[in-house]
């Protein structure tokens, strides 16, 4: 070890932190011919098995978000029960558009240090980015921290997307994601404002406080974020050229959604999601959709 730090030049503890990072990615191990030494493995190979390893760490963390949504959506069953129980004072049933941005506009002038939001739906309308801007303007300008993960279907919307780049150039930060959990907005990890109907958001949104509830959305927030896509990051294809909104369009049919259910989810057209199965059953040479998804399971896609 001392060898070979002096021929790099480097310090021992640097070397041996540089080993581990190449134990982790599998391109050294033990040799089994010399033991003792060292063995550099071909980057063909130790990076194909990396790559590997972090898909099927991706595939478990999307499993976790996924069965942590149903957790959540029953969680807001059981709050929108209990709020007409005038001894369940941890939610506030807010009706209509007009409650929820008053809220939205305190929440603002209160909250200290964090906002956490998701931003379903896709592309969203030129009101909703202005009052957006409005609130999130008088945060940003206070040092509040803001994380947002919207639609990866955002970046194809120019107005949407033109939000998404003033929050990053104004140092909040924003990643997008093929699917995600209802809307919800979370402050200073102390109040929680999601949605009665997901839906239909126009009916109003209910204003929990119970810490229970709190540290739940909190979770979700965090392995929502964890396998999200920075703004300005490429989307790379995860497996043989299927990308992450592939992937997800695919998951959702195979759950039984309708073509329109699916877009919704994905914050698309329907035609959208039509046009991508299309293009992904010509890829699979499938002819019926079943087909499609025995061929894209036998390939390892679902």
């Amino acid at each position: 070890m001392t060898e070979l730090s002096a021929q790099l030049g480097i310090t021992e503890a640097r070397l041996r932190s540089a080993l581990d990072v190449l134990f982790e990615m599998s391109l050294v191990r033990n040799s089994m011919d010399h033991p003792g030494t060292l063995h550099v493995v071909s980057p063909d190979v130790g990076l194909s098995a990396a790559l590997a390893q972090q898909q099927a760490e991706l595939a478990r963390r999307q499993q976790q978000v996924a069965e942590s949504q149903a957790e959540i959506s029953q969680l807001i069953d059981q709050f929108g029960r209990a709020q007409r129980d005038a001894s369940a004072p941890a939610a506030l049933h807010l009706v209509g558009i007009d409650a929820v941005q008053d809220k939205l506009a305190q929440l603002a002038r209160e909250t200290e240090f964090e906002i956490l939001t998701f931003m379903p739906g896709g592309a969203q309308s030129a009101e909703a980015l202005r009052h957006a801007r409005r609130n999130d303007s008088e945060l940003l300008e206070r040092g509040v921290r803001i994380r947002t993960v919207g639609l990866d279907s955002i970046r194809n919307d120019p107005q949407t997307l033109a939000h998404a780049r003033f929050l990053t150039d104004s140092g909040a930060e924003f990643r997008t994601s093929p699917i995600l959990p209802p809307r919800m907005i979370l402050a200073d990890r102390r109040a929680v404002l999601v949605p009665m109907d997901p839906a239909d958001t126009r009916k109003g949104a209910l204003h929990l406080t119970g810490p229970g509830f709190v540290a739940s959305m909190q979770a979700l927030f965090s392995q929502v974020w964890e396998i999200a896509t920075p703004l300005g990051a490429a989307r790379e294809p995860e497996r043989e050229g299927l990308n992450a909104q592939e992937c997800a369009l695919l998951e959702l049919l195979g759950q039984g959604l309708t073509d329109e259910a699916a877009a919704a989810r994905l914050g698309v057209s329907p035609r959208t999601a039509r046009r991508m199965m299309a293009d992904l059953m010509e890829r699979l040479q499938a002819r019926s959709r079943f087909e499609a998804g025995l061929k894209a399971a036998q390939r390892g896609w679902l």
